[in-house]
Order: structure tokens, then sequence, then C-alpha cells
């Protein structure tokens, strides 16, 4: 096994949709065709069974499932990182366990759900899962989701644990970036967790975007990062000014059936979700409708931009 310190994951990590068939089962083929639309499509990475994902729907098993279609999907061509979002550390270990002997390339760690740990639990769990998976781990700080917020101070603690390589930052709060550089210099790979706040991360430095929208747009979420790296700053903004509508659908409780909804409209998916969840109706179903039927509309053509 290479060294975990050689990851440097970079670019556009998708947080893929989890494909159910109208009685709930998963649908590994329309799962495999999705991958490969977003690798076709120039992604740098996949992350599965994430919110997004709709991992608090699934088993354990499940999750080893979708994530084995993806490995295969990808053949090596992107890095695939599970999603670890057990209620129990236990289970956590056992699953990366598990994962990391089917050959994932690495992992993305959320708080452990359910309970909101303090910084010293929270920081404990990670420690304990690095150990257990011995690859390449994202963290996920999500405090407007999971109620545990790990300060770039707690960063800095943790930057002897070498498996911990990157930060998925989803604060909702700009700063946190450049406080995190600040803090711990390059010591970890930054990724953007909030859609609508793409190009102002990549503007501070950020070195990846962990997205959502892409799941339906990956070209233009592609084209939107290559733009901020090669500092075409102009050309980005406005590309991110058309994206914005649909980037607001990711920071939803109901991002799931919003994303499901345009992947479906945009031709690269179906709706089907898991109970409780239901598809869109009425005023809710409409404005999306419309947010997405004029970005399709008013669709830029990225082809040409590189």
């Amino acid at each position: 096994m290479s060294s975990t310190s050689n990851a440097k994951w970079q670019g556009v990590f998708p947080a893929v949709t989890t494909k159910f068939k109208p009685n709930e089962d998963l649908d590994h083929a329309e799962m495999a065709k999705h991958f490969e639309f977003m690798i076709a499509n120039g992604v740098h990475g996949l992350v599965t069974c994430g919110s997004l994902g709709e991992a608090s729907t699934l088993s354990l098993e499940e999750k080893l499932e979708v994530t084995k279609v993806a490995i295969e999907v990808a053949n090596g061509r992107v890095p695939v990182l599970a999603n670890v979002s057990e209620t129990r550390t236990t289970n956590a270990c056992r699953f990366v366990e598990q994962a990391a002997a089917m050959g994932v390339q690495g992992f993305m760690v959320m708080p452990s759900v359910l309970y909101a740990a303090d910084a010293r639990e929270a920081k404990d769990n990670l420690r304990t899962i690095a150990k257990a998976a011995q690859l390449p781990i994202m963290v996920y700080n999500n405090p407007v989701s999971y109620k545990v917020d790990l300060t770039p101070e707690d960063f800095k603690d943790l930057a002897d644990c070498e498996q911990i390589v990157a930060i998925k930052e989803s604060t909702d709060n700009i700063r946190r970036i450049t406080d995190l550089r600040n803090a711990v210099g390059e010591r970890y790979q930054l990724f953007m967790g909030v859609d609508d706040l793409s190009f102002e991360a990549l503007a501070v430095g950020a070195d990846g975007l962990l997205a959502g929208l892409v799941v339906a747009f990956p070209a233009e979420t592609v084209a939107l990062y290559k733009l901020a790296k090669a500092k075409r700053w102009d050309e980005a903004l406005k590309l991110y000014q058309w994206f914005m509508p649909l980037l607001h659908l990711d920071v939803s409780a109901k991002l799931v059936q919003n994303l499901k909804l345009v992947e479906s409209m945009a031709g690269v998916g179906n709706e089907y979700v898991r109970r409780p969840r239901q598809p869109l109706q009425g005023a809710e179903r409409e404005k999306v409708v419309s947010i997405v039927k004029q970005a399709l509309i008013t669709r830029p053509d990225v082809s040409t931009l590189f």
C-alpha cells in the first residue's frame, strides 16, 4: 500500500446520488450509467453514500454494494471515496475495513450521526476510524447539519494523524477556508462542500469542490473549477452566475428530492427516493422545475473553454 501522505485529492468530487428502482431496491445499472457519465465529463473523483446519497436509508451491506459499483466503473481512472456515516464508531470501523478490502481509494468521514459529539469525542472517533481504515481520509466538517464543528485549532491537533489528508468544509462560513490555511498551511487538501460558495472558495485557494449539482451538470462544474484554477476569473464568475439558482438547490433540507428532480429534467437520472422521502409536489416542485427550465434554456456551452 502506498503511503497515505501521497494522496493529493483535488478538483471536482461529486457526492453521488444512490439510484433506486420504483420498489426502492438499489438500481445497480442506473448507478453504473450515471457514474460513467460523470467520469466522462471530467470529474476527478466519486464519493458514495453521503447525505445526498441517502446514506441514512441504506444498510451497511447496501453501502458496500454502491461503493463496489463505483469502484468497478471508475476502474482506477478516478479515486472512489466511501462515505462513513455510522452511529457507532465500532460499526464505522467495520465498514471501512470491508470497503478497504473491496479496493476503495479512501473515505469521507462524517461525525457519528444522531449524537452530537464534543471536539474530544469527535477527534477520537476520527483517529479510531483512521487506524481501522489505513487509507486516506477526508473529514466532513458540517456543523450546520451535524452539530459538530472541528475548528482550525482542532485540525492542528489532528495533523499528526497521517491518514487524514483532506477536509470537506461545510460550515457555510467562507472565512473558514482562509482560517484553515493560516492555521495548518498545506497540511490538508481543502474542499468546499457548499455548492453556492464554490466560486468564493476557489478564489481563496480551495483545492477542490465536493459538489452536489455536479450530478446533473458535471461539465459545467468541472469548467468552473478549471477556470478558477487558470485564474480566468471573469469567465468563471459569468458561469457561476448562471449556475447559482441551481446551486442554491443543494442547500436545503430537501436537497435529495431537489437534485433527483434536476437529474431527471437534465435526462441523467430519475426521482426514485426511499421513504419517508417522497418526490416534490405542488409549489415546491413548480419552483424547482422553473429554475431548471431556465437554466437549460440559458445553458452556456463550456465545451469551447479549454
